[in-house]
């Protein structure tokens, strides 16, 4: 084992009882903890195996096209997907039936990714044993890469981005990460800084290809366009905005802003969408003792004519509440998160609005900005000013939701280019 994992695998050693107190909330009722030392179960069959991994549910949300697109291209094969968070799984479960009926496609299951010690990773790769390993967008775990090259395992990094603040942490670590890219076989990356940042760590540069970014390729969901529209038909004539992926911090401020929006639009409603399911019940605390009156979307409720607040509590379902709304503001960007997706709101034809941190999406706020399909405010006083003139101007939404799908339409492309690849990749590795 070289200095730089063998420092990194002592260091993980260390902090094992911090990172089994991190992870033992992360955990579905029918599952052994032993996954995540890569004690996993027998699969169902002897089918082929295609493994990805995605770290939680914002990366299986927008890695939802590839896993559609894998399961049709190899109907032989087994897809199996890992995540690191309970919220993962749950969404990876969600898809097992999302391909259409009359197409053949491979099974898919999920699993709990190996926590990055040597051993509990070389035992994942072995009893998992993939023809293909697909890392997406930053999920960089060296012992994993490694345990993967050691069996000739063809290994790529889809969507690959770094953000400056990740590119930042990680150069401080250039020995170890120059080792673990020198297992990728192959990298797509999101754009061409990414790419430069990931050759500055260490990547080979002629195995890197520019793909650009597959949350263009997202596709509308029949099912969550059909929930939008009974709700909207359920809620009535009333302006309507949603906050998404809301964190700490972050709620309390939207809150203020709602009740300053009321002196202006007495009957408007906030949809409150949460980023994590375990604040669910901390949120909705939080909005009862703001004196609001409040419906959360687990008890089935529709909103009547009193409600203030609508709790989108329930698991999968940002992307339908996002298509009730005049408008959406997209959370982790008013604290320093460093933002969500917002091709999200813009995919249902609703205007996105957007505070000032959005380290991890910068890219495509760019985009958004230069074609004039994002409203982005410094702070809650501009946020009120923001929305209240979004309300009062149907035109202006109706630009801004045209821009961003125009946005969206012109980028896409990213995932024939991924799956290409991966072909390649595939061909190359049945002849090691």
């Amino acid at each position: 084992m070289s200095w730089p994992r063998l420092a990194y695998s002592g260091a993980i050693g260390l902090l094992s009882p911090l990172i089994w107190r991190r992870v033992w909330r992360e955990q579905l009722p029918d599952r052994a903890r032993g996954e995540r030392m890569g004690c996993l179960r027998p699969f169902a069959d002897e089918r082929p195996r295609l493994w990805l991994h995605c770290a939680s549910v914002g990366e299986v949300v927008a890695a939802r096209p590839l896993i559609r697109a894998l399961r049709l291209r190899h109907p032989d094969h087994r897809l199996v997907v890992s995540t690191m968070t309970a919220t993962g799984a749950e969404r990876v479960l969600s898809l097992v039936d999302d391909v259409p009926e009359a197409e053949a496609a491979a099974p898919l299951s999920h699993v709990f990714v190996a926590l990055d010690f040597p051993g509990a990773a070389r035992r994942f790769v072995q009893r998992l044993a993939p023809r293909q390993a697909i890392f997406f967008e930053t999920e960089l775990w060296p012992n994993l890469l490694r345990a993967c090259a050691r069996r000739g395992i063809p290994v790529a990094v889809v969507n690959g981005r770094l953000s400056p603040r990740a590119f930042r942490g990680y150069r401080r670590l250039r020995p170890l990460m120059a080792e673990s890219l020198a297992c990728v076989d192959w990298l797509a990356a999101k754009s061409g800084e990414d790419a430069e940042r990931f050759v500055e760590l260490g990547m080979a540069s002629d195995h890197i290809q520019v793909v650009g970014s597959m949350k263009f390729d997202m596709a509308l969901d029949d099912a969550s366009l059909k929930v939008s529209e009974r709700l909207h038909a359920a809620i009535g004539h009333r302006p309507i905005w949603v906050a998404g992926s809301t964190h700490p911090g972050e709620d309390e401020l939207l809150l203020g802003v709602q009740r300053r929006l009321q002196a202006r639009f007495p009957d408007i409603l906030l949809v409150l969408v949460p980023r994590h399911p375990q604040r669910f019940e901390e949120v909705a605390r939080l909005c009862q003792e703001a004196g609001f009156e409040t419906v959360r979307r687990s008890r089935g409720r529709v909103p009547s004519a009193r409600a203030e607040i609508y709790l989108g509590d329930s698991m999968g379902e940002l992307q339908a509440l996002y298509g009730t709304a005049d408008l959406a503001f997209v959370g982790g960007s008013l604290v320093p998160i460093g933002g969500h997706n917002l091709l999200e709101p813009a995919l249902m034809g609703v205007p996105v609005v957007t505070g000032p941190h959005l380290d991890n999406f910068e890219d495509v706020a760019q985009l958004l900005r230069d074609a004039g399909a994002l409203v982005e405010i410094a702070d809650a006083d501009e946020l009120v000013e923001r929305v209240a003139a979004l309300l009062e101007d149907a035109e202006q939404r109706k630009r801004l939701s045209e821009a961003g799908q125009g946005v969206i339409d012109t980028h896409r492309g990213a995932l024939e280019a991924t799956l290409a690849g991966l072909d390649r990749l595939l061909g190359h590795g049945q002849g090691r």
